[in-house]
């Protein structure tokens, strides 16, 4: 009898967890990239920018198309 418990609760167990595995997966929210840090990104990409010039171009270059498609003030 302890035995047939033993095993109902850990099958339960491996159940449980598996369900909150796929819960997690299906419920992980995606993150939306501007069209600005998707068009850096690209830029990015062509030149072969990897770590700490690529953190440093994709932040000027957002800065720089926010700032053009910022309508001006007359």
């Amino acid at each position: 009898m302890k035995v047939a418990k033993i095993a109902s609760v850990g099958a339960c167990s491996i159940l449980l967890g598996w369900a909150t595995a796929v819960a997690a997966a299906e419920t992980s929210t995606k993150t939306t990239h501007s069209p600005e840090s998707i068009e850096c990104s690209k830029q990015a990409d062509a030149k072969g920018l990897h770590g700490k010039e690529r953190k440093e171009f994709r932040s000027k270059c957002k800065r720089e198309l926010k700032a053009k498609a910022a309508p001006k003030n007359p």
